[in-house]
């Protein structure tokens, strides 16, 4: 069905949106391509490791990774402190609490479960926070995919 731009979608009364100016908001952030990430990936491919970016390491788990190392079966996920809930910078909300604490606790319950699915079919997974040294997750990524690819060689 094809929509018109006077169209304008807005949430059933309670929503996870409290204002329509917070559902913008909410909506803007990104999920991929965050200047963590961008830097981690620059730095590991100046290493001259190559990756696939925000691919799903195994096809029939509809959940992607921020890099994928494929041969050497490694999967690397850059956490927002805020979305998965970090134990240093994790915030609870003032407002909809119950909402965004439960979409948080979820999110931690989805990143686990991804950990041991991947972890099951032999895949090594590496997380790192939004707030760690892009240098240090760099050289950690580039040592396990080194030390990975030359055990499968």
């Amino acid at each position: 069905m094809h929509k018109s731009p006077d169209d304008h979608w807005s949430p059933p009364s309670g929503s996870w949106a409290s204002s329509a100016a917070r559902r913008r908001n909410m909506q803007a952030i990104k999920s991929r391509d965050t200047e963590p990430e961008r830097l981690i990936r620059r730095l590991v491919h100046a290493k001259g490791l190559r990756y696939r970016v925000a691919a799903k390491p195994l096809p029939d788990l509809r959940r992607t990774a921020d890099m994928v190392f494929r041969p050497a079966k490694v999967a690397v996920f850059i956490d927002g402190c805020y979305w998965h809930g970090c134990p240093e910078h994790y915030v609870p909300p003032k407002t909809n609490s119950g909402y965004w604490s439960d979409k948080v606790a979820r999110n931690i319950a989805r990143d686990r479960d991804t950990d041991q699915r991947l972890s099951e079919a032999g895949w090594t997974v590496l997380r790192f926070w939004e707030h760690e040294s892009p240098d240090a997750c760099a050289l950690q990524i580039a040592a396990v995919v080194s030390r990975l690819r030359a055990r499968r060689a």
